[in-house]
């Protein structure tokens, strides 16, 4: 719990680093510190201690990533933590997500990584790879994304779909020749799809 939090906690200090100079972009969120006492006299030798956070505790983003929450969507600090996740995301190339966001305000607590199998750099998170998945699938950037010049995950995701819809795929163009297309390309503009 310590070692996964204190690592998430040193990804968003970079993550400050970056954002805060930037104008307009404001207060960033702040995974705080946790730390494991022992305490050897105790019937639980260990335990973990950090900053108590005073305020109407709100989760920005959970573990699974399926829920709406309007929070996340609607206030400021929900939209930096989607932005912060999103930034571990580019700066991991896709490796490494900060989950699990939740806290009072800017302070976050309690959060969770997810890895791909192999881990990234030697760390392996405690959150399940679907995860990341679900992430790139659902993000939606917003304005402090934008002022990052973070990439849109949709552009790359829909990349990521166009090559796995084009195989096996066809659309007769012509007696002669056929054409492979994707679905996506044969749905109206301005359609949604909800296949995610």
């Amino acid at each position: 719990e310590c070692y996964v939090q204190n690592t998430a906690r040193e990804y968003a200090k970079i993550y400050a680093a970056e954002a805060e100079p930037l104008e307009g972009f404001g207060e960033v969120p702040e995974i705080i510190p946790i730390f494991l006492v022992h305490r050897p006299a105790n019937n639980i030798p260990y335990a973990t201690v950090e900053e108590e956070l005073v305020g109407e505790f709100v989760k920005y983003s959970v573990r699974d990533g399926k829920e709406v929450n309007f929070r996340r969507r609607d206030s400021e600090a929900g939209q930096k933590c989607c932005t912060f996740q999103h930034w571990v995301y580019e700066k991991t190339n896709g490796s490494l997500l900060v989950t699990d966001l939740q806290g009072v305000g800017m302070k976050l607590t309690d959060v969770g990584i997810a890895t791909l199998a192999k881990g990234y750099k030697g760390f392996k998170g405690n959150c399940s790879i679907s995860f990341i998945e679900q992430f790139r699938a659902l993000h939606q950037c917003n304005k402090f994304c934008e002022m990052l010049g973070l990439k849109s995950l949709h552009t790359t995701h829909q990349r990521q779909r166009k090559a796995t819809s084009l195989k096996g795929k066809t659309v007769p163009s012509s007696p002669a020749v056929k054409k492979t297309l994707p679905r996506r390309a044969r749905e109206p503009r301005g359609f949604i799809s909800t296949e995610h």
